[in-house]
């Protein structure tokens, strides 16, 4: 599978079936993401891989209402950074952009493998903090879910989120966010 078709294959699915995680898994996972540029070479992008079925039992519990879809994870990746980590110039602070690259990168080879990675902002970060003992001036960016996709639609799933697991999302037209030689 070339870029190109993995970009195009890659969808944030929440019907999910058991996938079993191994530390080659991890470890190819976090190389690909290891790969991303960042300013400087920084690279401030941190991970903790939870697939323990105890820790992830605990990690249940900082999930936001709308995302019980989550609780059929094989694992669940915490992604967390500072702004210390990476260039702060002219108060552009890269650490979010440079991490989000390296989490493009993961969810692309994860693609390639047939895995299903989806990233979620509804968690409670302070408790997500606790679980994984991720220091207090840590910045967690996201929670990305992973697991196999499976082909029957989860019951927990609201009406909309059943829809959009039947047809991708539809994407904005190219007029909407591209321009040509400034914003016009």
């Amino acid at each position: 599978m070339d870029v190109k078709e993995a970009i195009g294959k890659r969808r944030a699915y929440r019907s999910l079936e058991p996938l079993g995680i191994t530390e080659k898994l991890i470890n190819d996972l976090a190389e690909s993401a290891s790969l991303s540029a960042s300013c400087f070479n920084n690279q401030p992008w941190r991970f903790v891989f939870v697939y323990d079925p105890e820790m992830i039992i605990k990690m249940r519990t900082t999930l936001s209402k709308g995302n019980e879809w989550a609780n059929y994870a094989s694992m669940i990746i915490a992604v967390f950074s500072r702004k210390e980590f990476d260039c702060d110039i002219k108060d552009r602070e890269y650490y979010l952009f440079d991490a989000g690259m390296s989490v493009a990168f993961l969810i692309l080879r994860a693609t390639e493998l047939g895995i299903v990675t989806h990233p979620i902002a509804g968690y409670n970060e302070d408790e997500v903090k606790k679980i994984l003992d991720i220091p207090e001036d840590m910045k967690v960016i996201t929670l990305i879910i992973v697991g196999k996709h499976s082909e029957t639609i989860n019951p927990v799933l609201s009406d909309f989120q059943k829809e959009a697991e039947k047809t991708r999302p539809e994407r904005l037209a190219l007029e909407k966010f591209v321009y040509i030689n400034g914003f016009k």
